[in-house]
């Protein structure tokens, strides 16, 4: 008899075939956790194909707060023959796999096979059952109803939620659905009822969760550009910026925002500055490959010193890379995007509040000082879902910096800060001229020198209100530190929860303390960075990438070499297991407990 039993956090992970709905899993099971009163992170990796292949989506249900990605195991729902050939490095002597006999058990010297001992294995009839009621295209309703029923989720719960969705299909579709649920909690209650292989899970819900927001990082980042007062956007839909595009596409009538899908990114970006000429708050999405052809706009913008907020969706290159996998690879894209000298902002949220704050501060910046603002986001960020009790609305202020114009108006006046007033076209006497080339005061082509040096000193001259107004990096820990660890963007909550996990063990106490600096604006850095960076005897920095383009960037800026790198760059996102691991050993302590797995490259 095969008894589960976990009573805090569990690891459930349902891997199938592209177009076999394993994102609708997601989306069931995301929704029914949290109803149920159930804290709830789910993520998800999948290839870059419309049919075929392996994709999974993991979903960490779990009586405590939960938002980062794990490699743990507790549950494979395995829906296609690779699945656990695809996943057979994450899987342990403990993980329980469900699924049909021909997906979970294969013949001597095949692929997926697995020793015996390595895993438990519980044989379902999942597609038989789903050919019964209408075709194998009800599987993943029946396997999110499994899964529900495991986890005690009220059947009236998902019957809800399965209509919500399923209804706009008309009658015959939703009954069927609402069947192939029904034969789920049928094959669940089996399993829990089983002699011979029973499944038990135990969970303390919460009822003040089903109150809370289920957000994902795009969601958090598009109400931040709604709250920031967002009016035009135009972009050229690429993974993995194009769920925010849809996302505030969705909520335009709304918000009395306009959304154009442009022909290119060259378009795009060029519309998004002819709408901010006009006095719209705009902006663009893409992802590194995209925003390259950006580049010329992004110039065009410092010269024309007209706001525009760009919004980076990383994944790994050069060129198409991995189009569907994660990365911190653009921050140099971003920083050192354009031609000639110009000052901008480059923001990277690694939490849903953040996320939010940081993109309606965007556009109040990318206005006060004229200049573009980047939001640096991943596929691993941008598609993950977790729940939150509120988002920071009282945070929310935004200035209008545009002024009514005279008849003397100078769009380039030079001033103490760097700063022009700014007029538009049609709001008042003045004429708004603005040119590419380099110009006067007024707006007009100069080729005279000393003007120029004066321009672009104008233009640089803002960066000193902009590092004022930098925004502060977040100390996780003691601030009576002898290590640190670094990181940026989405790797907060890995790092955030693998050392909150080492300091429940009782390893990060007395002295030689480790904490943790996350930071949430990567340029320009806040002027206590370097403090934090100097006060540590050891610094370690974590980045999705190969280079440590975070740890150049701040020796670049402050002087100070981070001599430990943790870098990771094969398209998947840090594990809390692997952070664990490696941070254990930057603070000298060794580690009896079970190994993380471990794709990434060490120091340099």
């Amino acid at each position: 008899m095969a008894v589960f039993l976990k009573e805090d956090d569990i690891s459930i992970v349902v891997c199938g075939e592209a177009g076999q709905g394993i994102q609708t899993v997601e989306v069931i099971l995301a929704q029914a956790v949290k109803q149920a009163g159930y804290h709830i992170f789910s993520t998800k990796e999948y290839m870059s194909r419309v049919r075929g292949g392996e994709n999974s989506t993991q979903i960490r249900v779990s009586s405590e707060r939960v938002a980062s990605y794990v490699d743990r195991i507790d549950i494979l729902l395995a829906l296609s023959y690779g699945a656990i050939e695809h996943l057979k490095d994450r899987i342990s002597k403990d993980t329980i796999i469900i699924g049909d006999p021909e997906h979970i058990k294969s013949s001597p010297g095949s692929e997926n096979s697995l020793p015996a001992s390595d895993a438990n294995f519980i044989e379902i009839q999942l597609m038989e059952t789903a050919e019964e009621i209408g075709g194998i295209i009800y599987a993943n309703v029946i396997a999110a109803g499994a899964l529900s029923c495991l986890l005690d989720i009220p059947k009236e719960i998902f019957d809800g939620l399965i209509s919500d969705m399923f209804a706009r299909k008309g009658q015959e579709i939703l009954q069927n659905d609402l069947k192939a649920g029904e034969a789920g909690y049928l094959i669940g209650r089996d399993l829990m009822e089983s002699e011979e292989n029973q499944v038990k899970i135990s969970l303390q819900a919460h009822s003040k969760v089903r109150d809370e927001l289920l957000l994902s990082g795009t969601d958090a980042a598009g109400m931040g550009c709604l709250a920031g007062g967002c009016r035009f956007m135009a972009s050229y839909p690429m993974t993995p910026s194009t769920p925010l595009q849809v996302f505030l596409a969705g909520n335009a009538h709304d918000f009395d925002l306009v959304y154009e899908q442009a022909e290119d990114e060259i378009a795009a970006i060029n519309m998004a500055l002819g709408a901010s000429y006009a006095g719209a708050r705009s902006m663009v999405a893409s992802s590194g490959s995209g925003f390259a052809l950006m580049e010329e706009g992004v110039g065009l913008a410092g010269m024309i010193e007209t706001p525009v907020v760009i919004y980076i969706g990383q994944r790994p290159g050069p060129a198409v890379g991995l189009p569907t996998r994660t990365s911190q690879e653009d921050l140099n894209l971003a920083f050192y995007s354009g031609t000639g000298e110009f000052p901008r902002i480059i923001f990277a949220p690694g939490k849903l509040e953040d996320a939010f704050t940081l993109s309606q501060l965007a556009f109040n910046l990318a206005d006060k000082y004229q200049i573009p603002v980047f939001i640096l986001s991943d596929q691993y960020f941008a598609d993950c879902y977790y729940n939150i009790p509120s988002l920071p609305l009282d945070e929310v202020d935004n200035e209008d910096y545009i002024i009514k114009t005279t008849s003397d108006y100078k769009r380039y006046l030079i001033t103490h800060d760097g700063v022009t007033p700014r007029g538009i076209p049609g709001y008042g006497d003045g004429l708004v001229l603005v040119d590419s080339d380099e110009h006067d005061e007024e707006g007009h082509i100069t080729e005279n020198l000393e003007i120029r040096t004066q321009m672009v000193d104008k233009r640089l001259k803002k960066m000193e209100n902009i590092r004022k107004d930098a925004v502060a990096p977040e100390l996780v820990g003691s601030p009576d530190y002898e290590n640190l660890v670094l990181g940026w963007g989405s790797t907060y909550w890995p790092i955030r929860e693998a050392l909150e996990n080492i300091s429940k063990k009782g390893l990060n106490q007395g002295s030689g303390k480790t904490s943790f600096l996350h930071l949430k604006q990567v340029y320009p850095l806040h002027s206590t960075v370097k403090d934090y960076l100097e006060k540590a005897e050891d610094v370690i920095i974590l980045e999705n990438n190969a280079q440590g383009q975070m740890a150049n960037l701040i020796q670049l800026e402050t002087g100070f070499e981070i001599q430990e790198k943790y870098l990771k760059y094969n398209g998947m996102p840090f594990s809390v297991e692997e952070v664990e691991k490696r941070l254990l050993q930057f603070m000298g302590i060794e580690d009896n407990g079970p190994a993380g797995h471990n794709d990434s490259r060490g120091d340099l």
